[in-house]
């Protein structure tokens, strides 16, 4: 009987051929669940930025591109509702309630629903998360000012 060689040589070699592919193989799923494990023991690793942006001063801005300024007048135009922040809300029945906030960055104070909070803005009503700024008691909000979501 005539035995051939590349027939011996498959034989011998197919079995290694496949037992090493099963072994990589199991490795490799090891150390993927091993590597994944650890990871979730650390914790997730974003990390969350929060940038508020700057009023911008135009008065500046102008002067650097060169603009002259106009006598006295050249005010800086600020969004009023970027110098107030809402910290908390105590809404109450009807019109009643009170509202935690901070002018300009100092620490926040409380104001009823009717007292001035700055200059000429009253306090007018406050809601569940919001409180609304006027000029006056009975006239149209000003602005609204929102408390901050919490994730």
């Amino acid at each position: 009987m005539l035995i051939n060689a590349s027939d011996s040589l498959t034989a011998r070699w197919a079995p290694r051929l496949v037992t090493f592919v099963v072994w990589a193989l199991a490795l490799a799923s090891a150390a993927y669940w091993g590597l994944k494990s650890t990871a979730d023991a650390a914790g997730p690793q974003t990390a969350v930025a929060t940038h508020t942006r700057a009023p911008i001063d135009t008065a500046a801005v102008a002067h650097v591109l060169g603009a002259v300024p106009q006598g006295a007048a050249t005010e800086t135009l600020v969004n009023p509702s970027t110098r107030f922040v809402l910290s908390g809300v105590i809404a109450g029945q009807g019109h009643g309630g009170a509202a935690l906030i901070a002018v300009d960055g100092k620490p926040p104070k409380p104001f009823r629903v009717g007292s001035v909070v700055d200059g000429s803005l009253v306090l007018q009503s406050v809601g569940p998360r919001r409180a609304e700024l006027a000029n006056s008691l009975n006239g149209p909000a000003a602005f609204a000012l929102e408390l901050p979501v919490r994730k």
